[in-house]
């Protein structure tokens, strides 16, 4: 009995303990519960990260040349996003763009038709003052009658827009000389060039003035009037390049004709002292001739009145006539001796020389070889050089100094001083 009541007693304990456990499980479930951790929520499927939409580029850019890149030319220039630059800032006056040609503007190239709506800008490209340097930088010394460069548009004192003709992309041709223009003023010089050469060698054009030589030869050539056509040639063809190009037609400088007037001074200088000489011989044979023939006579006349005395029935005044005329013979006889030598040293002088070739015949006279006459020719080939490199680099008539004028003046002015004394 007593065995009994132990058993159950431990049995009451056991569910005491299952009771205590179970209690306590379920208040750390209940304090568990009222904790505010968040109760994680699903996430829904990961979907790709969407970048946001690219903003429109506004930047301004040239898309299209229509016409002809060629001085004195019209062109439209279609630009990109015109309308909204101009809106951008109240600096951006479209009326004030200007074409940019290799990186260059051509100030004061307004253009004259503003389409903002269309970006369509017209311009007429010409030189100005403001551009006259950038246009013969551009167009001077060229290569070819059309060159590759590059366009664009831009404000004058800010920078070229971008372009699809711009560095690095696809360049435009620049019209240099048109091609039609071109070929047409070239025959015209050369025509010309050919002209001149077959009146330098078939007639006296640049010759000396005279009565020709034996048959199959011509005169010597003459320096003054070689100088003339030299300078008249130089300035003719680049009066013609320079027009061709820039269009320009008041290009003649004053030191241009400070310089022709000193070439046809040379000439006309040398034309008179050479015609006073030729008047002069030919006064002298003139005169000499007369006397000649004046004394032929005289000797005739006094040879026959000698032989009318007769010698054996002489009286002493017969005998003293006798010996006046022999003296008058003798001294008739001596003259025209004289008057022989003189004609021929001045028919020789006289007499029409041919040419020996360019060269000699414009660096020599009757002594040979002169320095004045080399002085002359070697400056006139020296400012000859710097005209051709002014007009092919410059594209302008060069401006001589006074000075270097004074020397040229000084060289032509030695030539004539020399030209008195000279043997022709």
């Amino acid at each position: 009995m007593q065995t009994l009541k132990a058993s159950r007693l431990v049995q009451n304990f056991f569910l005491v303990g299952l009771l205590v456990i179970a209690f306590s499980n379920v208040q750390a479930q209940n304090d568990t519960s009222g904790q505010s951790t968040p109760t994680p929520t699903p996430s829904p499927a990961a979907q790709p990260a969407v970048s946001p939409s690219p903003t429109p580029d506004q930047t301004p850019k040239v898309i299209r040349v229509i016409g002809n890149l060629e001085l004195d030319d019209i062109i439209e220039i279609d630009v990109e996003n015109l309308e909204k630059w101009s809106q951008a800032a109240e600096a951006n006056d479209g009326t004030k763009l200007v074409p940019y040609i290799n990186g260059r503007a051509i100030r004061g190239n307004y253009p004259e038709e503003l389409h903002l709506e269309t970006g369509r800008l017209i311009y007429h490209l010409e030189i100005t003052p403001d551009n006259k340097k950038v246009w013969i930088d551009l167009l001077g010394a060229p290569h070819s009658m059309r060159e590759p460069a590059t366009i664009s548009v831009g404000l004058e004192d800010g920078s070229a827009f971008k372009s699809i003709h711009g560095r690095g992309e696809q360049p435009i041709t620049l019209t240099v000389i048109s091609p039609v223009y071109g070929l047409v003023a070239l025959a015209v010089i050369f025509s010309t060039l050919a002209l001149l050469l077959w009146l330098v060698r078939k007639t006296n054009i640049i010759r000396e003035p005279g009565p020709a030589p034996a048959p199959g030869n011509r005169r010597p050539y003459n320096l003054g009037r070689a100088q003339m056509a030299f300078w008249f040639f130089l300035i003719y063809a680049s009066y013609v390049t320079i027009w061709l190009i820039t269009d320009a037609l008041d290009t003649i400088t004053s030191s241009l004709l400070a310089l022709m007037g000193i070439s046809a001074g040379t000439a006309l200088g040398e034309a008179l002292i050479d015609n006073g000489k030729d008047t002069t011989v030919a006064n002298q044979l003139q005169s000499l001739t007369a006397e000649k023939q004046a004394l032929e006579q005289g000797i005739t006349q006094t040879q026959a009145d000698l032989d009318a005395i007769d010698p054996s029935a002489a009286t002493a005044t017969d005998q003293s006539n006798r010996e006046l005329l022999n003296r008058q013979l003798t001294d008739s006889r001596t003259r025209l001796n004289e008057i022989d030598q003189q004609l021929r040293t001045l028919n020789s002088q006289s007499a029409p020389s041919a040419s020996a070739g360019f060269l000699r015949d414009i660096l020599s006279d009757g002594s040979g070889y002169s320095f004045h006459r080399f002085q002359i020719f070697a400056w006139t080939i020296v400012l000859g050089i710097i005209f051709v490199s002014s007009v092919y680099n410059n594209l302008t008539m060069p401006e001589f100094s006074t000075t270097l004028l004074g020397l040229m003046g000084l060289s032509a002015g030695t030539y004539i001083g020399f030209k008195f004394p000279e043997q022709k």
